[in-house]
């Protein structure tokens, strides 16, 4: 399992080279660029880092200037990279062994859609699974074929690498690092700003099928119960009561649960309830008692055991290390 480097990520770096896409790098700099201290959001150093430092060509007629050489990548917490426009492009050996040497020393690096591509070249991604749109998936198996290409899920993470799915899942991976770095109420500050949804898992689905009448109600039907039981969180809620509220049978509501999130019922409020306590643990004094009762869980017990194995630390040493500044660094997931 990855970890973070040290705990936090305050100094971010991009590998930015010819051709790479403008929205990857638009994304990257919108999660990390601006200063929300005013949020209670960190103070992140974002510097773009390429092998020559003189004006870059985009596509679509924008340039773009690096600050800092590759030789930054040493200073940085987390590296993230962008796709290339045309994924099959090579990329420099230099700045493959740059990503090699930023893995080796444990900095978690993170590749947004067909940066996929890049990590695989540099042969970082070989026998380790990864993810890319699920329109490249077979082009990336095709050319890599020692990577465990996943077609479903939004992003993965695999041995410190992270990889994500197309468009608008960079972002859900790249607040997803800030969170499991810093915490839920950072990221959800961010998103806040970004008027992006603050939460969603890597196991969602990539892509839905072609919509129909009938399938936009079940959608909407959906959506309903989704926003109702996130206002519900502290009560007790089953597959049953969900299904109820949607005027479907349970077994009916699971099915096109899992077909609308990519997730069943259960890990989808287990999920919620998890971001719930975070944040109670990290903005208020409630004993751990009280947090698992306020984010829905049955007892005390089985909240330290979820919280436990899915953040990798327990409830109390997650409090302390957010009240000195950052999170704990949980394992993934």
């Amino acid at each position: 399992m990855g970890s973070c480097h040290n705990g936090s990520m305050h100094r971010v770096a991009i590998v930015v080279q010819p051709g790479i896409r403008a929205f990857d790098l638009a994304v990257i700099t919108e999660v990390w660029g601006p200063d929300r201290s005013r949020l209670g959001v960190p103070r992140f150093e974002l510097r773009r880092c390429a092998l020559d430092t003189g004006p870059i060509a985009l596509p679509g007629g924008l340039t773009l200037v690096p600050d800092r050489g590759l030789d930054w990548l040493s200073e940085a917490d987390l590296v993230v990279v962008p796709a290339l426009e045309e994924p099959s492009d090579p990329t420099p050996e230099p700045v493959l062994a740059a990503l090699r040497e930023a893995h080796a020393r444990g900095v978690p690096v993170a590749a947004l859609c067909a940066g996929a591509f890049i990590l695989a070249e540099a042969g970082l991604l070989a026998g380790r699974r990864a993810v890319t749109h699920w329109s490249l998936a077979p082009r990336l198996a095709a050319r890599h074929p020692g990577v465990l290409v996943e077609d479903a899920p939004l992003y993965v993470e695999d041995s410190g690498l992270w990889t994500s799915a197309g468009v608008a899942s960079g972002i859900d991976l790249c607040l997803h690092l800030v969170r499991r770095a810093h915490g839920a109420e950072a990221a959800a500050a961010i998103a806040r700003s970004m008027v992006t949804g603050p939460f969603r898992t890597g196991e969602h689905a990539q892509y839905l099928d072609r919509p129909t009448p009938v399938a936009d109600r079940t959608a909407e039907a959906l959506a309903a119960v989704r926003e109702r039981a996130l206002r519900h969180l502290h009560e007790p809620l089953s597959v049953a009561t969900l299904a109820r509220w949607a005027g479907m049978s349970p077994r009916s509501f699971a099915r096109h649960f899992l077909a609308a999130t990519g997730t069943t019922p259960h890990r989808w409020l287990l999920g919620h309830r998890l971001d719930a306590a975070r944040r109670l643990l990290e903005r208020t004094d409630h004993p751990v008692p009280e947090v698992a009762r306020r984010a829905g869980f049955a007892s005390e017990v089985t909240f330290r055991q979820h919280f436990t194995s899915h953040v990798g630390v327990s409830p109390r040493a997650y409090r302390g290390a957010a009240a000195f500044g950052r999170s704990a660094p949980p394992k993934s997931r």
